[in-house]
């Protein structure tokens, strides 16, 4: 069963806020904290003296309720760390990556709820998409975008076409890999991004043609040949409220219990 963070996150947030709030109402109810800080104020007794004793849970509330609310706050409209599980982005990501995903270049959305309060700017083709798995939402993908609402997309003989126009590759090698057969990369040119992708010549996977509905999205990773992508069921097109955000920059690579890939860390992701 997958853990829903943003959940957990709210609700602990919520409780410590009630519980720190609450105690202070109650303070203020009784005259404790006005008498004790004007006391303060006029020296007339040592601090000490005049200390309220908390109870440990309240105690606990003032301390972590600053803290999950700004991490609440960060992690709901600015930045949301991700860690890659796949290889299905290969080479642009890579297992082990640990990524920060921008939350608010798409709009802002109130969590858990996934409601838009800011309509700020919408995804363009070739973005790398953070989004939730429309069968099961509490699952998070990451694939690039490329089909738009609207939008005729074909994948045949290991090339893709946008609205019957294929779209431009540059073969650059063999790329050496432990996937266990011949590999290729390739540089591909979307409307607003250049990107490496891998083939594998000698392994089939899904093809055809698929018309992108109003109000969805088509996407696909760049490893072409070993994703799991909108070309399936299970994944399909994606709509647009199940948009995360854009994947922007990898802080960390750490594939447990391999070593730490320090060349990675701070690379822009294109």
């Amino acid at each position: 069963m997958s853990i829903d963070f943003s959940l957990i996150l709210v609700l602990a947030t919520l409780v410590t806020g009630v519980v720190w709030g609450g105690w202070l109402a109650y303070l203020r109810q009784t005259g404790q904290l006005g008498s004790t800080a004007e006391a303060r104020e006029a020296g007339r007794v040592p601090e000490s003296a005049n200390a309220i004793h908390e109870p440990v849970l309240v105690e606990y509330a003032r301390s972590f309720f600053p803290v999950l609310l700004i991490v609440l706050v960060v992690r709901s409209f600015l930045y949301e760390p991700f860690r890659i599980p796949s290889s299905s982005m290969m080479p642009t990501l890579l297992i082990g990556d640990f990524i920060f995903v921008n939350k608010y270049e798409y709009g802002l959305r109130l969590p858990v709820l996934n409601t838009e309060i800011v309509d700020l700017g919408e995804p363009k083709q070739g973005d790398v998409v953070v989004f939730r798995l429309p069968a099961d939402p509490s699952v998070n993908y990451i694939k690039r975008l490329i089909g738009m609402p609207g939008d005729k997309i074909t994948y045949r003989n290991k090339r893709l076409y946008i609205n019957d126009e294929q779209v431009p590759i540059e073969y650059i090698g063999l790329y050496e890999t432990d996937l266990g057969t011949e590999v290729r990369i390739a540089r591909e040119s979307l409307e607003f991004v250049e990107h490496d992708l891998l083939l594998m010549p000698y392994q089939k996977s899904m093809e055809g043609t698929f018309m992108v509905p109003e109000g969805h999205y088509f996407m696909m990773g760049d490893n072409r040949d070993n994703s799991r992508d909108s070309r399936y069921q299970g994944v399909g097109f994606i709509p647009v409220e199940n948009v995360v955000g854009r994947a922007v920059r990898i802080w960390m690579n750490w594939d447990f219990p391999g070593s730490l890939q320090w060349r990675r860390i701070g690379r822009a992701i294109e």
